[in-house]
């Protein structure tokens, strides 16, 4: 399996009382999600500790990117959870109102991820998905755990 390459961008998590708010920022917006979702395993485990042994198709369609953003975590966190594992390395193309994407990780290893703490799912608590005035895009909302 070809391990994807690392998107350009950035990700970084916010307070937002008791759960916790997730950012991705890139040169596109398929970048912004990719680093969004980094972000999201982020909250649970140290993303560069999880191997992208097995590759899980994701496909999701709305009407808006925040939408679609919201869909996009909420469909990873249902992976996540069914599959027992964590995703450390992730591929989104967006065209139009649907998002074709692949998230790559491993089942769970609890000595070696040492989990945190769940998340539950995706909110519209802060969402936001948009164009910066620097030309990148911004993708972040609150996650419930």
């Amino acid at each position: 399996m070809t391990t994807p390459s690392l998107a350009p961008g950035t990700w970084e998590h916010f307070a937002h009382g008791a759960d916790m708010g997730i950012r991705g920022i890139g040169p596109t917006r398929d970048a912004a999600f990719e680093q969004a979702a980094l972000a999201l395993t982020a909250v649970i485990a140290d993303p560069a500790s999880v191997r992208p042994e097995r590759a899980v198709p994701i496909a999701c369609e709305a009407p808006a990117d925040d939408l679609l953003f919201v869909d996009w975590l909420n469909a990873l966190v249902y992976e996540m959870a069914t599959r027992r594992m964590l995703f450390g390395a992730f591929t989104v193309a967006i065209e139009g109102s649907r998002l074709h994407g692949s998230a790559y990780g491993e089942p769970v290893d609890t000595s070696r991820h040492e989990p945190a703490v769940e998340v539950k799912g995706a909110t519209y608590t802060a969402l936001r998905v948009e164009r910066l005035e620097d030309g990148r895009w911004l993708a972040q909302c609150v996650v419930d755990v």
